[in-house]
């Protein structure tokens, strides 16, 4: 365990490059968890979502079942008053109606009360087919609305359990984080402070860049100096792609919150091309964020022990940039 092999006061300085090494790769393993944790709280948020969503269709789907059943009761027993009508005689055939007749009008009708018996038999047979249809289809979608909410909250707990676990994992890493930085000697810590070459006193006025990029950047300098928090997106302490997240979202623009997703979403633009504004993504999978600001700098909130600072753009190995 890195955490095992700090000790307090450390000041030899061929230790300390190998120290900070140690605490650099530690600091990417909780950014990269952190980020796996905001995923997984997205995630838990869409599921539950459609949870509620499911929700009101499954009930939606049992009231059309309900209704589609009670309908089809109502012509069950239509079929049924028609069927015992023909079983006491009351439809019998046109010749057998003709003789039995007392007079040509009793013969007409008695075949024109048949004949609308006919009707009302056949089209309550024909009700009562759509009827059961309906209440069979109606009931095998309330069936299969059950069924795929039972699986949205099933994979809702498990996403549940899974935070937990890797929040679990995170607090280790930011333990061991906050642990190492605590413990070093007012010369390893400046080192570690000063290790992407901050730059003072940077002027952002008469940058050259779109309305919402330079909008962007006021916002995210106007937080230098703010301290770094994992899973923080403002207003006073921040994680790498909360400071992103905080500065678009000052303007009511709302982006990606992690810092893959930041480099996912957007525009792909190429490091030639940057301007004002620009979230640009550094190491291997886009693990750290930072926003251009113009003149080959960034602003960043880069690690525990390091507050919001301007850095050079090739002070980290450079991975992509994404505008918005």
């Amino acid at each position: 365990m890195v955490a095992g092999s700090i000790s307090t006061g450390i000041a030899r300085a061929d230790d300390v490059d190998d120290l900070i090494a140690q605490m650099e790769t530690v600091s990417r393993e909780a950014g990269e968890l952190n980020d796996q944790v905001l995923t997984l709280e997205d995630d838990i948020v869409r599921t539950q979502e459609d949870v509620d969503r499911s929700k009101g269709e499954v009930e939606d789907a049992v009231r059309k079942a309900q209704e589609a059943q009670a309908l089809q009761k109502e012509q069950q027993a239509v079929v049924n008053r028609i069927a015992g009508a023909r079983y006491r005689g009351a439809v019998i055939d046109p010749i057998t109606n003709a003789i039995s007749a007392e007079n040509p009008q009793n013969a007409i009708d008695r075949a024109a009360y048949m004949g609308v018996l006919a009707r009302q038999a056949s089209e309550a047979y024909s009700s009562l087919d759509e009827s059961t249809r309906a209440a069979a289809e109606a009931h095998s979608k309330a069936a299969a609305s059950r069924a795929a909410q039972v699986l949205k909250l099933s994979d809702l707990e498990k996403k549940r359990r899974d935070l937990d676990v890797e929040k679990g994992k995170l607090d280790e890493r930011i333990n061991q984080i906050k642990a190492q930085v605590d413990g070093l000697d007012e010369g390893a810590r400046r080192r570690w402070i000063e290790r992407y070459h901050p730059v003072e006193g940077v002027n952002i006025e008469g940058l050259f860049g779109s309305e919402s990029g330079l909008s962007a950047v006021k916002a995210a300098m106007s937080k230098q100096g703010s301290p770094y928090g994992w899973g923080a997106a403002g207003p006073d302490i921040f994680d790498c792609s909360g400071l992103m997240f905080w500065a678009f979202q000052q303007q009511g623009k709302s982006i990606p919150r992690t810092s893959q997703a930041q480099m996912a979403g957007g525009t792909h633009v190429e490091k030639s091309d940057l301007q004002p504004g620009d979230i640009v993504g550094f190491y291997p999978g886009a693990t750290h964020v930072g926003m251009y600001i113009g003149n080959g700098q960034v602003v960043h909130a880069s690690d525990y022990g390091i507050p919001v600072q301007v850095v050079p753009l090739d002070s980290m190995p450079y991975y992509g940039a994404s505008r918005y």
